[in-house]
């Protein structure tokens, strides 16, 4: 025997949608974090980037600008001389104070790389020192340049770095070039608080989440549970289990399914355990006719003359059991869509003739008067001549079981351009208007209006409506309650018609 495979075993329904969601709801808020990381870092690098170089091109500016007072370096080394104490003091006083006001480094540098002004605490940036780095270069070839790092190794930890070419006075030599840098400590501290923020509020709603989907995933499978022991309950016999769901969804639907099966299954249970009852009362009680007559002819308890009498009841038995297992077989057959017709041309009228002799002797006994037989002529029908008659035969059995001593049964058949109509009419207690809608259902019996029927199965008219259907006509039923009975089924010339084209 091969081994089943599960998937999640061992995992209930609630846990798998609480795991998937607990899953989702996390990887929301990791990808919301990472999201936020993002903007935040690169809407701060760029006001950074920003003010660092409004920063380094308003110092430029400003150097280039107080470059026309100067006087020319008669060394021919530019337009303005390094070596000038009174204006690199100014200009260092000024500095000073900018880089208070910005937080950060400046450096100026003159073309030769070499540091002649200095605002740090780097000892690698003093004055006289020598920064050639990638950043200095860019700024000598590109004019500016912005970056986050440590100056080719001279910071320990990155910092925003901006640079900007000094041109001199006739704006075309570059005489130097001023270095901005501050620190990241600000966005490192600011992110810090952000994600501690964040992280926290993450936490607080993570954990209502999960709350919130407990609750739900418990409210949601809760239906579904109830179905489990409730099908269980079912698999031990038990129908009487419904399950309960509020709202209006699929959860609620699938209830209400499942109610109106538990309904079914309950009503098909309780047919079943009658129909069991019904037919072994139904063979039980004619075989036992049938044997105590045979055994009383045999033993010589019934005498010679009363055999004749005695047998003609034990034929009735037997025509009545063959009539029941005929039924049953049928029904089976129709049921399980096995069972084909035998069309074939007959009338109508012959059948129906038939059938009332059959119950000559009841007739009799009843006075049941016959009415409109008279007025009938004889109809040419194709169909199922075995199948029909058993139609005839069952609904002029009812009618002469329920049809009241000294009434009458009444017959029509109409025929129509497109089909035939078939009426029976008998006189007595009638039917209910609650029941008669539910007269051919599968073994239902009413107990009131036809409390005479002691010996059907509840079969009789169920089959009648599905022959008749198989032929592509229906049946229906009127009754008054103490007046009359009506069965009224029609049959479609449909089959003639295809049986003529094809002879054509």
């Amino acid at each position: 025997m091969k081994p089943k495979i599960r998937f999640f075993s061992g995992k209930s329904l609630f846990l798998k949608y609480m795991n998937v969601s607990v899953i989702i709801v996390f990887l929301s808020f990791l990808l919301l974090g990472i999201i936020l990381t993002l903007t935040i870092s690169s809407y701060w690098y760029r006001e950074k980037h920003t003010a660092l170089e409004t920063r380094a091109e308003n110092i430029s500016d400003y150097i280039s600008m107080n470059l026309k007072t100067m006087p020319v370096d008669p060394n021919g080394r530019g337009d303005f001389v390094w070596a000038n104490n009174n204006y690199t003091q100014y200009l260092n006083r000024f500095l000073s104070i900018y880089a208070d006001d910005v937080d950060s480094d400046i450096i100026i540098i003159d073309n030769s790389c070499m540091v002649v002004m200095s605002i740090s605490d780097n000892e690698k940036l003093a004055k006289g020192t020598y920064v050639r780095t990638e950043s200095v270069q860019r700024a000598l070839d590109q004019n500016k340049y912005f970056e986050k790092g440590t100056l080719g190794g001279i910071y320990k930890e990155d910092r925003y770095i901006s640079t900007k070419a000094i041109h001199g006075s006739n704006n075309s030599d570059i005489i130097g070039v001023v270095i901005i840098s501050a620190n990241t400590k600000d966005i490192d501290n600011f992110m810090s608080m952000v994600m501690q923020i964040f992280f926290l509020a993450a936490i607080a709603t993570l954990s209502m989440s999960i709350l919130a989907i407990g609750v739900f995933s418990y409210n949601m499978v809760k239906p579904l549970r109830q179905m489990s022991t409730a099908a269980k309950q079912f698999g031990k016999g038990d129908f009487s289990v419904r399950v309960s769901a509020t709202g209006n969804d699929e959860i609620k639907e699938l209830a209400t399914a499942f109610n109106n099966m538990a309904e079914s299954l309950s009503a098909s249970e309780t047919t079943r355990k009658s129909f069991v009852a019904n037919v072994s009362h139904e063979l039980k009680t004619p075989m036992t006719t049938i044997a105590g007559f045979i055994d009383g002819i045999l033993d010589g308890t019934i005498p010679p003359e009363k055999q004749n009498h005695y047998l003609h009841i034990v034929s009735d038995e037997i025509k009545r059991l063959s009539r029941l297992v005929r039924s049953m077989l049928n029904l089976s057959r129709i049921d399980s869509g096995e069972l084909k017709l035998n069309y074939q041309t007959f009338d109508l009228l012959d059948v129906l003739v038939n059938v009332i002799i059959t119950f000559e002797q009841e007739i009799d006994r009843k006075g049941i008067d016959i009415k409109g037989l008279d007025m009938i002529t004889p109809k040419s029908v194709y169909g199922d001549k075995d199948l029909l008659h058993q139609v005839v035969y069952n609904l002029v059995e009812n009618a002469v079981k329920f049809t009241n001593d000294g009434g009458y049964i009444e017959f029509n058949i109409i025929e129509s351009l497109e089909r035939f109509d078939f009426m029976i009419k008998n006189s007595g207690m009638g039917i209910g208007a609650s029941e008669i809608e539910h007269v051919f259902e599968r073994f239902y019996k009413t107990d009131k209006s036809r409390s005479k029927d002691k010996k059907g199965l509840g079969l009789g008219l169920y089959l009648v409506r599905s022959i008749i259907r198989l032929h592509g006509g229906d049946i229906s039923a009127k009754s008054n309650v103490g007046e009359y009975t009506e069965f009224d089924f029609y049959i479609p010339k449909i089959a003639q018609k295809k049986k003529h084209e094809k002879n054509r």
